[in-house]
């Protein structure tokens, strides 16, 4: 009974964005350092945090993660729950901030985002990582970014990379196959009704896509499963890509994310999934 008192509290505090002071003072501080506060742009919120692995031996795979809130909401501070667990994990973790509407529309997100991916690649190194082993991680509208980010070569190329510098894209209850947009406050982040195709993920797919893990919630009433994870690996399959696809029933859009942090683990195995991925896709 308190196991489930205390996980309706915290999938409540999820879902209404106050959570964070509750989940991450829940948060372990063993198993890793951090995190640490690093530009990687000039604006105020071109800000990255950093957290490192303890007992690292050799450089680790590194996972950027790029947090949700309908392009509107969100703060990297919000995430030590999941940057913690996944270093401890092994990985060095960095999230950064990007910027939100109404101060941007699409595509400036997606410029803040790889520019974010061009610094880790250009400096993981300093900090424990591998370069040639950057993963691409999201919730929500975050693993939309992360999608067109490792999918769509326009984004990197900007920053002198290309999608071939990811090793792979693991998304949780992404939207990437969302047209036509039928939530009111995403509306105007896209310019709805004057959206292109090309601003969906799945228009991007070719045989070049890096492996993907995608993980999803069955009942999520926000962002359709069938619609966005199912039809992107589908997409993915014709072409020959490596994609693991993990559906959840005990899981709903927030406890996707949620279940990182140590008291909702137990509702699915989402950090094991995202652990077996990394060490068992890697680049040659």
């Amino acid at each position: 009974m308190g196991r489930a008192i205390i996980t309706g509290l915290l999938a409540l505090g999820l879902a209404a964005c106050t959570s964070s002071t509750l989940i991450n003072g829940l948060t372990p501080d063993a198993g890793y350092g951090g995190p640490t506060r690093l530009a990687y742009g000039s604006g105020s919120r071109h800000w990255l945090d950093l957290y490192q692995p303890d007992g690292t031996r050799q450089p680790a795979p590194v996972l950027i993660f790029f947090y949700g809130g309908s392009w509107r909401y969100g703060e990297r501070a919000d995430y030590r729950f999941a940057a913690a667990a996944l270093a401890a994990r092994g990985f060095v973790v960095v999230v950064p901030d990007y910027r939100l509407y109404p101060e941007v529309r699409y595509p400036d997100f997606l410029r803040d985002c790889a520019a974010a991916v061009g610094w880790t690649l250009r400096q993981a190194s300093r900090y424990g990582g591998d370069p040639r082993r950057v993963y691409l991680i999201g919730h929500s509208a975050g693993a939309y970014n992360a999608a067109m980010l490792a999918y769509d070569a326009r984004w990197l190329a900007a920053e002198g990379l290309s999608p071939r510098a990811i090793a792979g894209f693991i998304g949780l209850a992404g939207p990437y196959n969302f047209l036509p947009i039928q939530v009111p406050d995403v509306m105007p982040v896209f310019d709805w009704p004057a959206t292109a195709m090309d601003t969906q993920p799945i228009s991007h797919v070719t045989a070049a896509a890096p492996p993907t893990l995608l993980i999803v919630a069955d009942p999520d009433e926000l962002v359709d499963p069938n619609r966005n994870s199912a039809a992107l690996a589908d997409a993915l399959h014709r072409v020959g890509v490596s994609v693991v696809v993990k559906r959840y029933g005990a899981l709903n859009h927030y406890t996707t994310i949620g279940a990182l942090a140590w008291p909702l683990r137990w509702l699915a195995p989402v950090l094991d999934d995202i652990t077996e991925f990394v060490t068992t896709h890697r680049t040659p």
